[in-house]
């Protein structure tokens, strides 16, 4: 049996002994003694914050689930996603639940995608031979989440737009190329280093259990399940047909009131935004209806499994909480700033954005912060417009390792956090290329 410690472990030890010695010299030990228990505190705060985002998806994908719609999205997907994750059957809700994960970051959902990401997790770890170690399907999808597939970085515009930028969705585009690059070479590493650490996998009947047999058995051709879609008697139609048309006069009236000056200006994008959330539970919602589920007992049930994960991961989270903030607050960070500032001029990047890139794998907060900061002094300035598309194409490996992996007492991360890595790399040196390209 393989005895090495796991990647996680050594980084993990590294950051709080760095931390501890830079302390140390910098006469700061009083500022990280009182960060590490800041930070402890606040991933528990985070993880509690969590418990009603996670209670609220989990329920909804419950809903979703028992209905059928996990496996009809699968199916639309099914030639990409079975080249890329070969070992997950086709019919299996993990399939379905990274899909909707993938889906709801692309849309810049962030309180959908991780109790989707965590969903996903617990069922790739259900088709697990090895309890505790990470498989194949479970590395790369979480270098895929950590390469930032963003399409809508809505929270970036909306700094941008209250710091008075003179085109504040300007970074739209290029935020969309860079996360391209990263998520494209998430993908590659993940799956060149898959092959120098075999796992062993099950055979793809194997895992398929008795529920999801019966389901793809049910659920053969999609004339079947149009024929099924409307079970639940013309009462019920009656009540759906009528909240639609509803929904659509009360839409309508909306619009007419209050027209968009441009269908592509802020407004109108901020205003999809805050459209989408409503929408998609309401079509949860309304499809396990449709197909017969009982909605409040569904969505309850899952409530339950999501308020039990958000009580799981609170030891990783303060773990990885605790190293980043005593890494922080010992100076350790401005050090690593001033050592590396000669290789940014190589690669066209300024000495302050480098605060940017070293903080966006290790802290979402922090990170949006130091952009915060920079848009807010000069928001027209080239370096206000290099962290933005930074910070709208990178992810925070580390909180995001912590929480996905943490939900299922994942210990051996094998290739993961490298191929994270690798993505974090490529999208940071993408922004650099691609912001001076379009800038």
């Amino acid at each position: 049996m393989d005895k090495r410690p796991a990647a996680i472990n050594i980084i993990w030890l590294g950051m709080i002994l760095i931390a501890t010695v830079t302390a140390a010299y910098t006469g700061t030990m009083d500022e990280v003694t009182k960060a590490s228990f800041d930070s402890a505190k606040a991933a528990v705060t985070l993880a509690i914050s969590l418990i009603g985002p996670m209670a609220l998806w989990l329920g909804l994908m419950k809903v979703a689930e028992d209905g059928g719609l996990l496996t009809i999205i699968a199916r639309c997907l099914k030639p990409v996603m079975t080249r890329l994750f070969p070992d997950v059957p086709p019919e299996h809700p993990a399939m379905s639940a990274m899909i909707m994960n993938m889906a709801a970051n692309a849309l810049g959902l962030g309180n959908a995608a991780t109790p989707m990401g965590i969903k996903a997790m617990q069922e790739l770890d259900a088709l697990s031979t090895r309890r505790g170690t990470a498989t194949n399907a479970m590395c790369l999808f979480l270098a895929i989440n950590t390469s930032s597939v963003t399409l809508l970085p809505l929270g970036v515009i909306t700094v941008r737009a209250a710091a008075n930028a003179s085109h504040p969705a300007a970074i739209l585009l290029p935020s969309i190329l860079a996360t391209a690059v990263s998520t494209t070479v998430a993908i590659i590493a993940a799956k060149f280093m898959e092959k120098s650490e075999p796992v062993q996998a099950l055979s793809r009947d194997s895992r398929l259990s008795d529920k999801e047999q019966k389901s793809t058995q049910d659920d053969t051709t999609m004339e079947k399940l149009s024929s099924r879609l409307f079970s639940v008697g013309p009462a019920g139609r009656v009540f759906v047909w009528a909240a639609i048309i509803a929904f659509m006069a009360a839409s309508l009236a909306r619009l007419v009131q209050h027209p968009p000056e441009s269908l592509f200006s802020l407004d109108s994008v901020n205003a999809l935004s805050s459209w989408l959330i409503p929408v998609l539970i309401c079509l949860f919602l309304v499809f396990g209806f449709m197909r017969g589920v009982p909605v409040y007992e569904s969505m309850t049930e899952g409530a339950k499994e999501g308020f039990n994960t958000a009580v799981k991961i609170i030891p990783y989270m303060v773990a990885i909480f605790v190293a980043i903030g005593m890494l922080r607050a010992s100076g350790a960070m401005d050090i690593f700033i001033r050592l590396l500032a000669p290789l940014t001029g190589l690669i066209g990047m300024p000495p302050e954005a480098l605060a940017m890139a070293l903080m966006r794998p290790l802290s979402g907060s922090g990170a949006f912060g130091i952009m915060s900061e920079i848009v807010s002094s000069a928001p027209d300035s080239y370096l206000s417009y290099l962290v933005s598309v930074m910070q709208g194409s990178t992810e925070t490996t580390f909180y995001v390792l912590a929480v996905y992996f943490g939900s299922v007492g994942i210990r051996q991360t094998r290739h993961a956090l490298p191929a994270a890595l690798c993505a974090d790399a490529a999208g940071i040196l993408a922004s650099v290329w691609i912001s001076r390209l379009f800038y």
